[in-house]
């Protein structure tokens, strides 16, 4: 009996060593399948919203997520995630895209600008987590209020009061700005595309995300093209993201954070939802909290 019980212990212990090792793989398999369909689609979320999914298979695997919004429709309106410089010499509290929206209780929200600090290595050793305080690159506007200073080397997109957006190369928004969120390049100005050699990263395919508007600054563009993710959406160049860009007819448009920051939420009746596939920790649909964000109220669609 001994020895058959010593033979049932080591099945046992076989059965439950492989159960371990094989559900982190059905776990981590799992969230490819929360990924949003290669599958092309239309679809208007507010009044004065509307979202499009574009799938491409050249010059790789690519999904384009791209969001319009029409600034003067009623019930539109803009929202930087507000900051509060503390004496430890830091801007804000870091939270994910879908907590800012569901705090603010917005219709639609993006991630906004590059910041510090920042530390990847494993799904549980990274900064920050939500709550953690960080910087923003750039200059930072959240309800009229200056909260990240403007910095010459990183231009910004600003609205005023009016809802009027402008993106301004030299980094300072006018004395009129409500909102305002940082970037790293312009990528469109006067409707051209700007030329630049781009190198190092921004020559290899990466997750981006860029805010654009037409001439009058009534209209914006909002676009996120997943990354990292093989055989489902490997990302862009600077230069291919440019032509895209070019593509909706833009007047003028910014490079925001990208990578692993790339994330797009919507509003429904049981919370934040979200329209692209982030990957943070090289896990999709895992958000990474963030500085700020580029948020919209608007309202419910006319039945």
């Amino acid at each position: 009996m001994p020895a058959q019980r010593q033979i049932y212990l080591n099945r046992f212990l076989l059965f439950a060593g492989t159960g371990l090792l094989i559900l982190p793989l059905i776990l981590y398999g799992r969230l490819h399948f929360l990924r949003p369909p290669q599958i092309d689609k239309e679809q208007p979320l507010f009044q004065g919203i509307f979202y499009r999914r574009v799938v491409r298979s050249t010059p790789r695997p690519l999904m384009i997520h791209i969001v319009s919004v029409d600034l003067k429709t009623p019930g539109v309106k803009v929202l930087v995630t507000p900051g509060m410089p503390t004496p430890d010499d830091t801007e804000i509290n870091a939270r994910t895209t879908s907590e800012f929206l569901n705090e603010f209780k917005l219709q639609l929200a993006i991630n906004g600008s590059f910041f510090y600090l920042f530390r990847e290595q494993t799904p549980w050793d990274y900064y920050p987590h939500s709550g953690d305080r960080v910087n923003v690159v750039g200059q930072a506007i959240a309800n009229g209020r200056i909260y990240s200073k403007f910095e010459s080397k990183w231009p910004v997109v600003c609205f005023s009061s009016s809802n009027i957006a402008q993106i301004f190369d030299s980094g300072s928004c006018p004395k009129d700005t409500f909102a305002a969120v940082a970037g790293s390049e312009v990528l469109v100005a006067g409707g051209n595309g700007v030329s630049k050699n781009f190198n190092g990263n921004n020559n290899k395919p990466y997750p981006r995300v860029v805010v654009a508007t037409n001439k009058k600054g009534d209209k914006l563009w909002l676009i996120a093209v997943d990354g990292k993710q093989p055989l489902y959406s490997e990302g862009v160049t600077m230069a291919e993201l440019t032509k895209i860009v070019m593509e909706l007819g833009a007047y003028a448009a910014l490079n925001l954070d990208g990578g692993g920051s790339t994330t797009l939420v919507m509003a429904t009746p049981s919370g934040a939802s979200l329209l692209n596939a982030p990957i943070q920790t090289k896990l999709p649909m895992r958000e990474r909290p963030v500085a700020n964000h580029l948020g919209f109220y608007a309202l419910p669609l006319q039945r």
